[in-house]
C-alpha cells in the first residue's frame, strides 16, 4: 500500500509526501496523480522518507519522473540502492 500526500503550498513547487510500499497498482496511481503536477511551470518534488520499498515498475516510474525533472528528495539508502540496481540492469540489458 502507498499513501500519497499532495502539498501543492510549498515553494518552489508542489511535494508529493509518499508513504509506504511503490508496488503493484499503487506505481499506476503515482503516476496519475504526479502526470499532471509535471505540466505546470513549478518543479514537482517527491519525498521518499517514508518509502521502504520500490517495484521494478517503481523504479521505472521515478527515473521517469526524474527525467522529466521531478526531484527525489530524501530518499532512504536502501531505496536509493534499489534505484541504482535497476538502472544498472537495464543498462545490461537483464
Amino acid at each position: 500500500m502507498l499513501k500519497i500526500v499532495v502539498d501543492e503550498s510549498r515553494e518552489p513547487g508542489p511535494v508529493l509526501r509518499l508513504e509506504g510500499q511503490l508496488i503493484g497498482p499503487w506505481v499506476e496511481e503515482l503516476g496519475r496523480v504526479s502526470v499532471p503536477l509535471l505540466d505546470r511551470p513549478r518543479p514537482l518534488h517527491l519525498d521518499l522518507r517514508s518509502v521502504s520499498f520500490v517495484s521494478r515498475e517503481g523504479a521505472d516510474l521515478l527515473r521517469g519522473l526524474r527525467d522529466r525533472d521531478a526531484r527525489l528528495l530524501h530518499c532512504s539508502p536502501f531505496v536509493a540502492e534499489q534505484l541504482k540496481r535497476r538502472a544498472d540492469e537495464g543498462g545490461n540489458g537483464r
